[in-house]
């Protein structure tokens, strides 16, 4: 005997709901953790970028270190970065003396780790599941800069 048409009636409704959330909800959580990656890697490109002008700009070297502090307390308000989770490094390359110096070149890293949402602490698996994102900027010092 053939199954007729009347057979499936009802089913279709069901199907498009299950389909839909097993297709919606993957979807509207990779929408969810790519905006919190970018919203990061936004933060540390911009606080790298800021930190290297306030300490180009900066009168002294004590001055720099206060404006580069005062600009990363900034940038984790404002882009909601965990400060424990960030790292600051400033280089000045070749050259010799203090960092930063008259004349030189430097190079300002910011680094930090994005916690994926919803993922449980069991196991250590927040502490396992982050992306890394990283934001570099380089100024060259004024060679009258204040110094040391």
């Amino acid at each position: 005997m053939r199954p007729s048409l009347r057979d499936e009636q009802g089913s279709a409704a069901l199907e498009f709901i299950v389909g839909g959330l097993v297709l919606l909800v993957p979807v509207v959580y990779l929408v969810v953790a790519l905006g919190m990656i970018q919203q990061q890697a936004l933060g540390v490109e911009s606080g790298a970028r800021h930190v290297a002008r306030a300490i180009s700009t900066a009168t002294d070297a004590a001055e720099a270190d206060r404006r580069a502090r005062s600009v990363l307390e900034s940038i984790t308000r404002e882009y909601g970065i965990d400060a424990s989770r960030l790292a600051l490094n400033i280089d000045c390359g070749q050259s010799v003396g203090g960092c930063p110096r008259a004349g030189a070149t430097i190079v300002v890293t910011i680094q930090s780790e994005v916690a994926l949402p919803l993922v449980p602490p069991v196991l250590d698996l927040d502490r396992v599941a982050v992306v890394p994102v990283e934001g570099v900027a380089v100024q060259k010092m004024s060679r009258v800069w204040g110094g040391p």
